[in-house]
């Protein structure tokens, strides 16, 4: 099965998060799972929190972060 990853968007452009997902994770899922673990990060500091700690927890629950290269803009 090949790999599935996860674009996770940000307010930032420049700044998005792509994860590998876990084979065991459905794809509602696997959103749900991630929706929650952002959800507590920003819960447990609202004021500090940093992109840093969604990619730590995210990657302790097995979301693996992918490393890539933004490509020019598709219209």
């Amino acid at each position: 099965m090949p790999e599935r990853l996860m674009l996770l968007p940000c307010k930032t452009f420049e700044l998005p998060v792509l994860v590998s997902v876990p084979e065991d994770f459905g794809k509602e899922e696997a959103f749900r799972h991630v929706t929650g673990l952002i959800a507590q990060v920003e819960e447990d500091d609202p004021a500090a929190f940093a992109r840093d700690d969604i990619v730590d927890i995210l990657e302790q629950h097995g979301f693996t972060e992918v490393v890539y290269e933004m490509g020019p803009v598709l219209d």
